[in-house]
């Protein structure tokens, strides 16, 4: 089963990150690295992706003119999506289990960011219920 893992957070929390100590910044990158390795050498990873800020989104509507997305993905919300993680695993619990590691990356002061993974299975085809 594929599950997608999401980085959502508010702007300013994420853009934190660029005010962290070099060595708390680099402490972070090396545990993302690190975790995508194991991912990789494990089989479970299937794709990750870091995404740019929402100042440098473009909404597009079907007959409107492009609009830059200056508050996030989606203009009526505080939060927007950083990045995701896309793994390959047998069981609903593992891929909870990434996410706890995941969340557990460290942060400023080596404090673990605890920032919040959305952990959502990917369809596979229609739900079997419809008609």
């Amino acid at each position: 089963m594929k599950y997608i893992l999401l980085i959502s957070g508010r702007k300013a929390e994420m853009e934190d990150i660029w005010t962290w100590p070099k060595e708390d910044f680099d402490a972070h990158i090396a545990f993302l690295v690190g975790f995508n390795k194991q991912l990789t050498e494990s089989g479970e990873m299937v794709a990750v992706v870091a995404l740019t800020g929402p100042d440098k989104a473009t909404i597009v509507r079907a007959g409107q003119s492009r609009q830059i997305a200056t508050d996030g993905v989606f203009p009526e919300s505080k939060e927007f999506l950083a990045g995701y993680w896309v793994v390959d695993v047998d069981t609903p619990e593992q891929a909870y289990a990434i996410a706890e590691r995941a969340s557990a990356a460290p942060g400023r002061g080596g404090v673990p960011t605890n920032i919040p993974i959305e952990v959502r299975q990917i369809m596979s085809g229609p739900p079997a219920d419809l008609p």
